[in-house]
């Protein structure tokens, strides 16, 4: 063992070892991608199938899942502290594979919305605990970076349910490109290829739901909750005998006598815990209300408004999945070297930019490429800052002892404020119009990156002990 620079203790970690633990937990974020976006490419055919045409039928029909989304996130925040992180992953697991088949097979629009609301109960729970199990098994050096493994994973999954989609659509080969809603309705598309877009999922989730048996629980929550032996065989097994010593040390140091295995909400009132709250609460609406789900949501109404037809439509969505994946890239490679608050304000004053001149285009009704390339430029800047940082943000700003009920907190403010914007779009749109409705979201990130350089602190490089003192 030896020193930084930053006076953190360097070991010998364990690397294959935190990867495989990580890259399972992270499957939980591939669930979520593919849950997320699976129902932007079926939404042109199941809507015909369902004959649905009211713009409230079709904000439930893309929102639903957000309602479970928020109660996913309402569990974590009463049972994450209590039950742990591991046991409610392999919950989700579950209920990810009950949605999957039950979507599939839905007959009605009541049981679809209901299979989508489960599938959205798996959703919150695994968006909300997969990056803080991983940044509490993480070193502090590179915790960054293995919490952005899961946001890797989770637009994998965004990539591989836009190309599931895409390649299904194309089965139908007797689809006409320009179908109506009635002839789609009556397709292959309209009648079965839907239900193979949800029912692909399964696969996946499964293996998520067997493979989480195989991990160990977060040593955190075990020191917490008064099992140090256990936590001292995880620690070991990361980093060696001095790692473990160190970090039962510091888990220690953090929590006060009688917190052991307790969870007290009360101490969210106490500072600088609102302060913190407020802060996670902000970035989560931020990240919603960036606009960027619109693009993923709606995606087939952007492109068909600027001159593309369907078929056509469902590769340009394939194409914003990969653009997705490729710019997780860039934060894994610098959110470690340049922190968590240089890429916001990076992301949030590019995307401020970018809305100002699509809102432009389609004003002047110049549509096609330009239109094309410059919400891919968009989806970039957002898929390297906005997307994966607030999720290591919310990891590492709160106690330990608390930490699972706060993020859980963070994490009910990104579900209200994602289901707020899908499910009101088609209104907002409808009333605003397309170029009014960008530079809407321009606002917003530009507002955003105001409030992220004037209070977000930097978390980079430090132990979540570390930053706990330095908080409190």
């Amino acid at each position: 063992m030896s020193k930084s620079d930053s006076n953190i203790p360097v070991f010998e970690y364990n690397q294959r070892y935190i990867w495989l633990i990580s890259l399972t937990a992270a499957l939980g974020g591939f669930l979520f991608g593919y849950d997320w976006v699976v129902i932007g490419g079926a939404k042109p055919f199941y809507e015909p199938y369902f004959n649905i045409t009211s713009t409230s039928d079709q904000g439930w029909g893309t929102s639903s899942a957000l309602v479970g989304c928020m109660v996913g996130a309402i569990l974590c925040i009463i049972l994450s502290d209590k039950l742990g992180r591991k046991r409610l992953l392999i919950f989700s697991g579950f209920l990810f594979s009950l949605s999957a088949l039950g979507t599939a097979l839905s007959e009605t629009f009541w049981w679809f919305n209901t299979y989508r609301i489960v599938g959205g109960i798996a959703m919150g729970i695994a968006l909300n605990l997969s990056p803080l199990y991983i940044a509490e098994i993480s070193p502090p050096e590179k915790r960054g970076m293995f919490v952005t493994i899961n946001q890797l994973l989770v637009m994998i999954g965004v990539l591989l349910a836009q190309i599931c989609n895409w390649q299904i659509s194309l089965v139908d080969a007797n689809l006409p490109e320009n179908a109506s809603f009635e002839v789609i309705a009556a397709s292959w598309s309209g009648q079965m290829g839907w239900r193979w877009m949800f029912g692909a999922e399964i696969i996946p989730a499964m293996l998520f739901f067997l493979l989480m048996f195989l991990v160990p629980e977060s040593a955190r929550w075990l020191v917490k909750n008064n099992q140090e032996q256990n936590a001292r065989k995880v620690l070991e097994k990361i980093g060696g005998k001095n790692y473990g010593d160190v970090s039962i040390a510091e888990i220690k140091t953090t929590l006060q006598e009688g917190d052991l295995g307790k969870v007290h909400f009360r101490d969210l009132l106490q500072k600088p815990l609102p302060k913190l709250i407020g802060i996670g609460i902000f970035l989560a609406f931020l990240q919603q209300w960036s606009g960027i789900n619109v693009v993923i949501y709606y995606a087939a109404d952007i492109f068909q408004a600027a001159g593309y037809n369907l078929k056509q439509m469902m590769l340009n969505i394939v194409v914003i999945g990969g653009v997705m994946v490729l710019s997780v890239f860039i934060t894994l490679f610098t959110v470690d070297r340049f922190g968590r608050k240089k890429l916001l304000l990076v992301g949030t004053g590019s995307m401020a930019v970018l809305y100002a001149l699509i809102g432009y285009f389609f004003l002047v009704d110049q549509g096609g490429l330009v239109i094309v390339l410059l919400v891919l430029t968009n989806v970039m800047f957002y898929s390297f800052t906005l997307a994966p940082l607030l999720w290591v943000v919310l990891s590492e700003i709160f106690p330990t002892r608390i930490r699972g009920a706060a993020i859980s907190i963070g994490a009910l403010a990104h579900w209200v404020g994602n289901f707020t914007l899908t499910y009101f779009f088609p209104a907002i749109k409808e009333n605003l119009g397309w170029s009014n409705n960008f530079w809407l979201y321009g606002g917003i990130c530009a507002f955003g990156f105001i409030i992220v350089y004037l209070i977000l602190p930097e978390t980079k490089g430090k132990s979540l002990e570390q930053l706990e003192k330095d908080f409190l």
